[in-house]
C-alpha cells in the first residue's frame, strides 16, 4: 500500500511552489530589452524632406570626367603606335602615379612649418599628404631618426589626371620668365621630374594664407622602358618642353 501524503508535505509543496513564481518575475525583469532605434541626423532628414517634395531621388553630383584620360583614349593611344609601331594598345605607355614632394629642413627648429605645408600639399593635390621621418641619425645636420623631415602624396586614377591638366594648362604657365620645361629630368627609365620654386603658381593657393614661400617637387612616374617614348608621351599630353634648335 503506497504511503499516503501527510499534511506537512502539502505545505512543503506549496511553499517550494510560491517560491518559485517570483524568481521567474525577476529573471524577466531582468532580460534586456531592445535599444531604440537611432535618431536620423539633420542632414538625412533634410535630404529625405527634399526627396519628399520634389517626389524624384536627386542623385548626388559626380565629378566631371578627367579631359587628359579621354585624349589619351582617343588620340594618344593612336599617335603613339603609328610612331613606334606598336601592336598592342596595351604597349602603349601611360601615366601610374603623380607624386608631390616637399622637403623642409626648417620642421627641425619651426614646428608651425610642417602644418603650414601640409596644409598647402593638401589644397594642391585634392589629397591628404602623409609625413616622412628620417630613416638615419645624422649629427652634422643635426637629425635624428625618425625627425619630420618633409611631407608627400601620390595621386592616381582621376584625381591624377586633374592634377596633371591644372598643371600643364595652369600652374606652369604662371611661373615668371617661363620658358619650358627642361628635358634633363628624366631618370632613364621613364619617369621624369619637375622642381617648383614657388607654390603659389597654383591657383588654389591663396597668397594671403601662406607663411613663405616653399618650393615643391613633382615627379611623374610612367609605364615607359626608355626616355624617348616617355618624353613623347608628354609632349602629347601637353607637356611645355624647351624646344631643340
Amino acid at each position: 500500500m503506497p504511503d499516503s501524503e501527510t499534511p506537512e508535505d502539502n505545505i512543503e509543496n506549496e511553499d517550494n511552489l510560491q517560491s518559485d513564481t517570483p524568481n521567474e518575475e525577476v529573471t524577466q525583469e531582468q532580460t534586456p530589452t531592445a535599444r531604440p532605434r537611432r535618431q536620423r541626423t539633420t542632414r538625412s532628414r533634410q535630404s529625405d524632406r527634399a526627396n519628399d517634395d520634389s517626389g524624384v531621388n536627386v542623385p548626388a553630383e559626380q565629378p566631371p570626367a578627367p579631359r587628359l584620360l579621354e585624349t589619351y583614349r582617343t588620340e594618344i593611344v593612336s599617335t603613339m603606335m603609328s610612331e613606334f609601331g606598336y601592336q598592342n594598345t596595351m604597349r602603349v605607355p601611360r601615366i601610374r602615379k603623380v607624386t608631390l614632394n616637399i622637403g623642409l629642413g626648417e620642421a627641425l627648429t619651426n614646428g608651425r612649418a610642417m602644418e603650414a605645408a601640409v596644409q598647402d600639399l593638401t589644397t594642391i593635390s585634392g589629397q591628404k599628404p602623409v609625413i616622412t621621418r628620417a630613416k638615419k641619425s645624422i649629427a652634422n645636420f643635426k637629425l635624428r631618426e625618425g625627425n619630420q623631415i618633409g611631407t608627400s602624396v601620390t595621386l592616381r586614377g582621376a584625381r591624377m589626371y586633374h592634377f596633371l591638366d591644372r598643371l600643364v594648362n595652369t600652374a606652369l604657365p604662371r611661373i615668371r620668365d617661363f620658358r619650358g620645361i627642361s628635358r634633363r629630368g628624366f631618370d632613364g627609365r621613364g619617369n621624369f621630374s619637375i622642381g617648383i620654386r614657388e607654390q603659389i603658381i597654383f591657383p588654389e593657393i591663396d597668397y594671403n594664407q601662406i607663411d613663405r614661400i616653399r618650393g615643391l617637387q613633382v615627379t611623374i612616374g610612367t609605364s615607359a622602358t626608355n626616355d624617348s617614348e616617355a618624353l613623347r608621351l608628354l609632349e602629347l599630353f601637353g607637356m611645355p618642353f624647351v624646344s631643340q634648335d
